[in-house]
């Protein structure tokens, strides 16, 4: 038997199949777009999300029933996303032969340009200029204008998924937004818009 962390409530392997149903798996595509802003790869986006979903049910008796289960989930997704890219920087890169040759060999008129599935995601709410100067933040910066501006978290919400104070919540808020002001400062010229001072 588990029970839910500072709850009394006993969660059985049927209770906790309908806490995923009903709470978690609803959430997937956001821990998509999520993981794919950090990532930038279709594969690894997926692996991340399932990685996440995984370690949710292995630690399933500590989420507190009732609280945010997105932004529970946003944070297990962050720190597998950390812990990964710690693990993939202490070990040398790695290049699978048969690709290379596979690509070396393919001819050229059948490469496709590389997508974005962001532009997909977001069409309709971002425009290509937009996604793009997103894609081209630091991923800190990347990170918190999604969390903020895209999956509408509070300030302290997004300080407990990153494990920083609100201060630094607003403060890279603040710079993200500056980034993406200079980088679509010439795009929005060029639609008509003046700037302020």
């Amino acid at each position: 038997m588990i029970y839910f962390s500072g709850v009394s409530e006993e969660i059985t392997p049927l209770t906790a199949h309908q806490l995923f149903e009903e709470e978690f798996l609803p959430i997937a595509d956001s821990l998509y777009n999520f993981a794919y802003s950090l990532v930038l790869n279709e594969e690894d986006a997926n692996d991340l999300v399932q990685d996440t979903f995984m370690k949710a049910w292995r630690f399933i008796s500590s989420y507190q029933k009732g609280t945010n289960a997105k932004a529970w989930l946003f944070k297990i997704l962050k720190n597998t996303f950390i812990n990964e890219y710690r693990r993939k920087k202490l070990r040398p890169a790695e290049i699978d032969y048969e690709d290379f040759i596979t690509y070396h060999d393919a001819d050229e008129s059948t490469h496709v340009g590389s997508l974005d599935l962001r532009n997909e995601i977001f069409s309709g709410m971002l425009g290509d200029e937009m996604t793009k100067a997103i894609n081209d933040l630091p991923v800190d910066f990347r990170t918190i204008i999604l969390l903020c501006d895209i999956e509408e978290f509070s300030y302290e919400e997004i300080a407990k998924i990153l494990d920083i104070p609100i201060g630094t919540v607003r403060s890279r808020l603040f710079r993200a937004r500056n980034m993406l002001k200079e980088k679509l400062r010439d795009y929005a010229q060029s639609r008509g818009f003046k700037e302020n001072r």
